[in-house]
């Protein structure tokens, strides 16, 4: 146990890679208890990787950190403090599940660190509403604005009442009034709490001031640790932004500020007209008559709170969404999505990276400026112009996934722009980007504008960047509020600066519309840090794996796209197998081109039109037509009967038939062989009982082939019980897969980083929900079988049920050990697909019986567990097999499940790399 006067964390030597690249270096810190602790710097500090080895969200490789009196590396203690700690990761909403709705987020997060029923209840009542979300407890978290994921996101790392607060750029693409009440929040919090420390990452250096101490970080070193003051003292300078900057090698003189020349008058016609633009989502406004002009050269700021409809808006302008009402002109003409000149004339440069991570910047480059065909001669020429002008020189042969965020929106900077449009538009580009990596990118921007005249329409939630625009556009709600100089708008609410006209133009907004407002917002958070009780129960693992089964639950049900594929991807599957797979060659069209028409030969051609596999068309008349008509698909038999057949059929001669078949198709003109000869020799023997003449053999020698379990021979009754097996194994794997690797893709694994969940309660909470949608698969399945394929199950329906659950729970755990090696949900899809198709068609089988493999092959068999379910279904739905008979199977199908979790415990980390 930690003494009170002890550093709420002390680190020494570590070091951290990721590959090639080195994100922390030696580095060595203390860090003072009930504090607030600020880590600044720029993109590719360390700052993040930092943070993640305080919380225990990533493993140790090199050094030592302690936390709260112990160790990091040991489990042991992660797992014994991880309930005094609350860590916050970086980005919008990245620790919130989208699907879910804000009370249910909350429960969520109370019951996996140990929360009472009634404690959890009364902590979201009080935490909802100190942050003024108490009147979205029913919203699903991904409809909410930036802002308000941020609150729910603190909420949820406050529900347990932690002793130490880890939040990673907390307000990285929050509005200003967003980021003013999320920081009142803390302050109320510390108030409350005063021994709770706070250790925060930050791209603004005004929430830096906020601080009791400071870590300035760089290239993976740390420069300088201290509070403000000490700071200022060793710099000699007063703003935190110079501090940093002197602290820097080879900065310690400064740069120069950034100066925005005055944009010329000009007498040209707008490049953007917004009238009465509009946008409806169902019944839902995202832009209520939005209206503004942008002239020619002009860098026109759009600031708004989050979600007010700026995105949609700039969406709309570039054609890449169509509005609901109003219109938008652009260089003078219509936006209209289908017209590509204009397309041509404007450069568009989204919020989130959107360039290919694999490729080079070099490559990404010469590849958009293919797109936009610029003349073959001219791209190398204008890649390496740009690569120098944007400031890409060094990192032209890096792939751009390597990056760090301030050279990767340079880059897409330089991609937006390699066409050399006339129009510029950028969503955030800014976002997340630390200030001197803004500078750069702004100065970028005012050469642009000011040296080429190109028309820059910025969407930014910084004041000092709207600052630097010649007009801004605030809006709130989907409407616009006001529109004029940055100057002229502060003049208008007589705020001190941009920020607080800001703040006043949303607040007198809201204030219209009291039932969209934070109304019950407290002004403390003082009610929320009643005691929790921690004592550990037995039925704790238990809660704590049902509520990552409901969450499971909650999230698929809520997604439509996931929903279908698990619920009517395997039905629809099931019918395209039982109809389009059929081996059964049926309503074969023939035509007879009898040369003889006797009594003889309308009898041997009856053994055809009466077949159900046959279908007459009308007689063939010659050898050019029965040509024509067999290359034209009208028929694909064609029976020559030759003249004199009936007379040589009653002097019992030989005599000799021509078939015409199709051979287009191999594998169809094999079976139609068959038939022929099916249909030939059934007319020879009926001719052999009516002779008269007696054999002039002593006895005749013959087999008689009879199908016992299925007496027709037809496919279906093979391929009815077959075919569940296999989509069963592939739907699920790939869903079990899906659900875990999407986890990890969207950052929510974090929280079963950092909290008490084991690995096996995680594990079988995922893993609940997807053993029940294959169970419904089963039954579905099984029905459509039964009444829509008409194939009886004549067998043990217990047994069969018993072993589909079995092999559920086999399926679901082999999407498990999956899982662990894919990080991505289209490797997961790829990854389930391939590895549990391609086992089951060739070993499970279902193609040839396992006992006749060999070597690898049958050893395979033997370990798949298709292998034994076929077995049970087509014994249950063919053979008529009871209970005992089907015993051996389901005993070597439930050891599966449990082998399958070994796997999966064995590989799942608690730690990310």
């Amino acid at each position: 146990m930690a003494a009170a006067n002890d550093p709420i964390t002390r680190i020494s030597g570590v070091t951290h890679r990721y590959g090639k690249v080195l994100a922390l270096h030696s580095t060595s810190l203390e860090l003072p208890a009930s504090q607030m602790i600020g880590f600044i710097g720029p993109d590719g500090a360390g700052k993040s990787t930092l943070l993640g080895l305080i919380a225990g969200a990533r493993k140790m490789q090199a050094g030592t950190i302690e936390v709260l009196g112990g160790s990091m590396a040991d489990s042991g203690h992660r797992r014994a403090v991880c309930t005094r700690i609350a860590y916050m990761p970086q980005g919008l909403g990245k620790n919130l599940y989208q699907e879910i709705s804000v009370a249910e987020n909350l429960a969520f997060f109370g019951t996996l660190f140990g929360l009472s029923g009634s404690e959890r209840d009364a902590r979201i009542e009080r935490l909802g509403a100190a942050t003024g979300l108490l009147a979205f407890l029913d919203r699903p978290a991904g409809k909410l604005s930036g802002g308000m994921k941020q609150k729910l996101g603190l909420c949820c790392a406050l529900i347990h009442d932690p002793d130490l607060l880890i939040l990673d750029e907390p307000t990285t693409g929050v509005d200003p009034l967003s980021r003013r009440q999320f920081w009142t929040l803390i302050a109320d919090l510390r108030r409350a709490r005063p021994a709770m420390s706070v250790i925060v990452s930050t791209a603004y250096m005004e929430e830096a001031t906020q601080c009791d101490w400071l870590v300035a970080m760089h290239q993976g070193s740390t420069l300088a640790s201290g509070t403000p003051d000490e700071l200022r003292a060793a710099t000699g300078k007063e703003d935190l932004e110079a501090v940093f900057t002197a602290l820097q090698s080879g900065q310690r003189t400064g740069r120069a500020p950034l100066v925005i020349p005055p944009r010329p008058s000009g007498v040209e016609p707008p490049v953007i007209v917004a009238k009465d633009l509009t946008r409806r989502f169902g019944k839902f406004t995202a832009v209520d008559r939005v209206s503004f002009t942008i002239e020619r050269g002009e860098i026109f700021g759009f600031l708004g709170s989050n979600g007010c409809g700026k995105t949609t808006t700039m969406k709309m302008l570039t054609g890449l969404l169509a509005p609901s009402e109003g219109k938008a002109e652009v260089c003078g003409k219509p936006v209209d999505a289908s017209d590509l000149s204009i397309r041509r004339r404007v450069g568009f440069m989204s919020q989130s990276f959107s360039l290919y991570g694999e490729l080079t910047v070099r490559q990404n480059l010469l590849l958009h400026a293919r797109l936009f065909h610029l003349a073959a001669a001219a791209v190398n020429d204008r890649t390496d112009k740009l690569l120098t002008e944007v400031g890409l020189a060094e990192y032209a042969d890096s792939e751009a996934s390597s990056l760090p965020l301030g050279v990767r929106q340079r880059l897409s900077l330089a991609v937006a722009i390699v066409h050399d449009p006339e129009l510029l538009i950028l969503d955030e580009p800014t976002s997340g980007v630390d200030p001197m990596a803004r500078d750069e990118f702004w100065r970028l921007l005012v050469g642009l504008s000011r040296d080429r005249g190109v028309t820059i329409f910025v969407s930014t939630h910084f004041m000092n960047e709207a600052m630097r625009c010649d007009r801004i556009s605030l809006m709130h709600a989907g409407r616009v509020l006001v529109c004029d100089t940055p100057e002229k708008v502060i003049m208008s609410r007589n705020g001190a600066d941009l920020e607080e006209a800001f703040i006043a133009y949303i607040e007198e907004a809201e204030a219209s519309q009291p039932d969209k407002s934070a109304a019950n917002q407290s002004s403390t958070i003082a009610a929320t840090v009643a005691p929790v009780s921690t004592a550990k129960t037995a039925l704790m693992p238990l809660r704590r794996l049902l509520a990552y089964t409901q969450c499971e639950t909650r999230s698929l049900m809520r997604d439509p796209i996931r929903l279908a594929f698990a619920f009517l991807g395997s039905f629809v599957m099931l019918l395209i197998f039982g109809f389009g797979l059929s081996s059964d060659v049926t309503n074969l069209t023939f035509a007879a081109f009898d040369h003889d028409n006797t009594p003889e030969s309308r009898s041997y051609l009856v053994n055809f039109s009466s077949s159900d596999y046959f279908t007459e068309k009308s007689p063939i008349g010659s050898l050019q037509e029965m040509e024509d008509r067999l290359r034209s698909n009208d028929i694909t038999l064609a029976i020559e009967i030759p003249p004199n057949f009936g007379r040589m059929v009653k002097r019992d001669s030989d005599w000799q038939v021509s078939a015409w078949i199709d051979g287009a198709n191999t594998s169809r003109a094999a079976t139609i062989e068959g038939y022929v000869q099916q249909a030939h020799d059934l007319f020879s023997e009926q001719r052999e009982r009516e002779s008269s003449t007696p054999s002039s053999s002593a006895g005749s020698n013959s087999i008689e082939v009879r199908y016992r379990y299925n007496p027709t021979n037809e496919s279906i009754y093979a391929m009815g019980p077959s075919v569940p097996a296999m989509l069963l194994m592939m739907f699920l794997a790939i869903l079990m897969a899906v659900s875990v690797a999407r986890e990890k893709e969207i950052g929510t694994i974090a929280n079963f980083y950092v909290t008490p969940t084991t690995r096996l309660e995680f594990l079988i909470g995922k893993q609940l929900p997807y053993i029940g949608v294959g169970m419904i698969n089963f039954v579905i399945m099984t029905a459509t079988v039964w009444f829509l394929f008409e194939v009886p199950l004549k067998g043990s329906s217990i047994a069969l049920a018993i072993g589909a659950l079995l092999y559920a729970m086999a399926a679901t755990g082999y999407g498990l050990f999956i899982s662990t090696f894919t990080k991505s949900q289209v490797a997961a899809v790829f990854a389930g697909a391939v590895l549990s198709m391609l086992p089951t068609m060739q070993f499970s089988g279902m193609m040839q019986p396992v006992s006749t493999l060999e070597g690898g092959a049958r050893l395979m068999g033997y370990l798949w567990p298709t292998s034994y379910y076929m077995h049970i279904s087509v014994g249950a739905f063919t053979k008529g097999l009871g209970f005992g008979d089907m015993a051996t199977d389901l005993i070597a199908l439930a050891l599966f499940p449990p082998a399958f979790m070994v796997l999966s415990l064995l590989l799942l980390k608690k730690q990310e790399k």
